[in-house]
């Protein structure tokens, strides 16, 4: 699916009148999307755990407060067992971790353990998100949620994936639209 309506590297928006608690009021930066579905992570959904919790699981030690500190996300109700580590990309350099996704918006996302190593002894990127599970849609499903005002897309940006704080995610994405988010209906209309 090379068109226009192509969302790969948008933000999904949620619309308030989304009738589902596993997208309520969510900001899913979207991976893949094509002919045969979609496929995306929620960015501003923290669980109760955080990347210590994370490393001390995979016996990997970490002595930086800061990293150990960071939230992780859930990034959807799919396989909420597997990780993703979203950072910016570095143009200067090639991938360094063993499965790294590259994606024209700057934004990389990995999936190997390696890059919670490099994190832990410092030589990881400087902004990340670790998100684990992932939303899926499958064809066709994606374009009729958009259809029936179930979400609002916008180009994804590393500000709002790194540096927005979580709980004004959705409003900041909402505000790249160019409109208040206090002024969206949760009644769906179609013009």
């Amino acid at each position: 699916m090379k068109t226009a309506h192509n969302l790969r590297g948008h933000l999904l928006i949620a619309m308030p009148g989304l009738d589902d608690p596993n997208f309520d009021h969510t900001v899913t930066y979207l991976l893949e999307h094509n002919s045969d579905g979609a496929f995306g992570l929620i960015v501003n959904r923290p669980i109760d755990l955080d990347m210590g919790d994370i490393l001390e699981q995979l016996k990997i030690t970490s002595s930086d407060p800061q990293l150990n500190a960071q939230p992780v996300m859930s990034g959807g109700p799919v396989q909420p067992e597997r990780g993703f580590l979203l950072h910016p990309t570095d143009p200067s350099e090639l991938p360094k971790w063993d499965s790294t996704a590259r994606f024209d918006d700057g934004i990389s996302v990995t999936t190997s353990p390696d890059i919670l190593t490099a994190l832990a002894n410092g030589n990881g990127p400087d902004d990340m998100l670790f998100v684990l599970g992932y939303a899926g849609w499958e064809a066709g499903q994606l374009e009729s949620e958009i259809a029936n005002n179930a979400w609002l897309s916008v180009e994804a940006t590393p500000q709002i994936l790194f540096e927005v704080p979580l709980p004004d995610r959705w409003d900041a994405s909402t505000r790249l639209l160019g409109f208040d988010p206090a002024a969206i209906s949760p009644e769906a209309g179609h013009a």
